[in-house]
């Protein structure tokens, strides 16, 4: 008798489930429909493009601030702290950019150009915005071993990496890709 109480409390708690969080779309199903997954060569190029904004962006700033300071005599160790405060906005501008359009619509300026979308594996829209912080800390540690957690996606079925695997993430084709 327990058994079968045990078995419809289950039964119960996975119809819950289900009803929260709506009807689960298999990504494989969500991958075939949109073109599959992303490759090594279009998340890097997109990558690139994304880097190319944020640094761009942020030697601008720094262009912008140091002529503005050069003008000012300051001793060397107020140019130290200034250095210090703007390296720490740089690393906060970076984590903030890809947070922000990773749980936003799903895709940075570079994902955009070449057509790919950061998705949730569960298909629960966009990333939350630890989940893409997480992710982005992810791709940071990924690439520290040679890059290693980076080209593991060569062997992955979803051509998934470690940041990826990390934040419960695949990176697949937006519609419209051929």
């Amino acid at each position: 008798m327990s058994v079968a109480r045990q078995g419809d409390t289950q039964h119960a708690q996975l119809a819950a489930i289900r009803r929260l969080r709506g009807p689960a779309v298999p990504v494989a199903d969500a991958a075939s429909t949109d073109g599959g997954y992303a490759g090594l060569v279009t998340r890097t190029v997109a990558f690139s493009i994304d880097a190319l904004i944020v640094n761009g962006a942020a030697a601008l700033v720094g262009v912008t601030v140091g002529l503005g300071l050069s003008i000012m005599h300051l001793p060397s160790e107020a140019d130290a702290v200034i250095a210090a405060v703007l390296g720490g906005l740089w690393i906060v501008w970076t984590v903030g950019y890809f947070a922000f359009f990773w749980s936003s619509t799903g895709q940075t300026p570079g994902d955009r150009v070449m057509r790919i979308v950061v998705r949730d594996v569960h298909e629960r829209g966009p990333l939350k915005p630890r989940r893409a912080i997480l992710r982005f800390v992810a791709v940071c540690l990924g690439a520290i071993p040679l890059l290693a957690g980076l080209l593991m996606m060569l062997w992955d079925e979803r051509r998934r990496c470690f940041h990826d695997r990390t934040a419960r993430t695949v990176v697949v084709y937006g519609p419209g890709e051929p």
